[in-house]
């Protein structure tokens, strides 16, 4: 079997016999995308990509299904190793490379989650909906997050929309949810469940729509020893530098403690109408290992709970629309309802008190 690895596809060439056809040698040539490469492939590449050389394959690969037979060998070149995470008849496959990546950063790209067109069929025509008023959350669940408290919806410039599952459910169990479940068990070795979803939309040539930098788990009460948290982000436009793309603080994940951080803005107590939700941490970008993540319309970028990130201003002519969908393990998500908490900016239980409580149970 000769292999051809290309950016764009997986090119496999089979003139081997089919075990169940000894007597007759066929030769076919076959375009797949490099998602359904199967995962022997994937493992066996890995080892041998550094220098090339012959790997071992165990199966035959003939159209998309695999038959049994005795191993062949074929020749691979350093130069073709790439990130193999796509789309398979079975979902969205993670390779174990991006996975790799996501442990050691706090976050990764997965491109091709959704295409365009199912952009345009299941995520814009609601998404519009909480743009336009049409569906409005309720109180503080409809904000701005550059931290301003003193503006109408028409004029926000990060706008914030809180649970939109929440308040529109018919939203609930469409096809960007399924490969999110599947793309956050992959990451955090199953038992994940949705947490919170979120809309968030950067106004055009606004230079204050800034997402300051932040961990997620700061926003969060800590009264439970399990964290683990896959955060799947959205593109619905193309993400760049120039609209306020993800930028992540790389390996920031693995400091033993939180960094501090405090409202954006504050007046009287982090729950007043004059202070904000948005929460701020120092980052120096002159000598932290900072990373803009550039992604197309229908790809994600997921990060966990510690990853110092944010986003910097939209200063191009058009919206910069992102749809956030996160993850928590399930018995993290049913402790946090039991108190109460459920990311609605409404809660009547602020992170404070949670903070205040879990301080007097651990004197306990």
């Amino acid at each position: 079997m000769a292999l051809q690895l290309h950016a764009s596809s997986i090119l496999l060439k089979d003139d081997m016999r089919a075990p169940s056809r000894r007597t007759k040698q066929r030769s076919y040539l076959q375009t797949v995308s490099k998602a359904v490469l199967p995962p022997w492939v994937n493992a066996s590449f890995r080892k041998s990509a550094t220098g090339g050389g012959s790997v071992v394959a165990p199966r035959y690969i003939r159209g998309n299904s695999a038959h049994p037979g005795k191993a062949k060998s074929f020749r691979v070149s350093a130069s073709a190793y790439v990130s193999m995470s796509g789309l398979q008849s079975s979902g969205y496959v993670v390779s174990e490379a991006d996975i790799k990546f996501f442990k050691e950063n706090g976050y990764v790209h997965l491109p091709g989650v959704l295409s365009s067109e199912e952009v345009a069929s299941f995520i814009e025509p609601v998404y519009e909906q909480f743009m336009t008023g049409e569906l409005k959350p309720e109180g503080k669940d409809l904000c701005d997050m550059s931290g301003a408290t003193d503006r109408t919806p028409e004029q926000y410039t990060v706008f914030n929309a809180m649970l939109p599952r929440r308040y529109h459910p018919a939203w609930q169990g469409n096809l960007y949810e399924g490969r999110c479940q599947s793309i956050a068990d992959q990451l955090q070795q199953g038992d994940m469940t949705i947490d919170y979803d979120q809309i968030l939309a950067k106004r055009p040539n606004s230079g204050d729509a800034v997402f300051a930098w932040h961990q997620d788990l700061a926003y969060w009460p800590p009264f439970t020893e399990e964290t683990a948290t896959a955060t799947c982000w959205l593109a619905l436009d193309d993400s760049t530098r120039a609209n306020g793309c993800m930028r992540f603080v790389r390996g920031s994940h693995t400091e033993k403690e939180l960094r501090a951080h405090a409202p954006v803005k504050i007046a009287k107590s982090r729950r007043d109408d004059e202070s904000s939700h948005a929460l701020v941490t120092e980052v120096d970008e002159e000598k932290e290992d900072v990373h803009y993540v550039e992604i197309k319309r229908g790809d994600i970028t997921v990060h966990d709970e510690r990853v110092v990130h944010g986003s910097g201003p939209n200063l191009s002519d058009g919206w910069r629309r992102a749809y956030v969908l996160a993850f928590r393990k399930q018995s993290t998500v049913a402790e946090e309802r039991r108190h109460g908490f459920t990311h609605s900016h409404n809660d009547t239980f602020s992170w404070d008190e949670f903070h205040k409580w879990t301080l007097a149970n651990k004197e306990k």
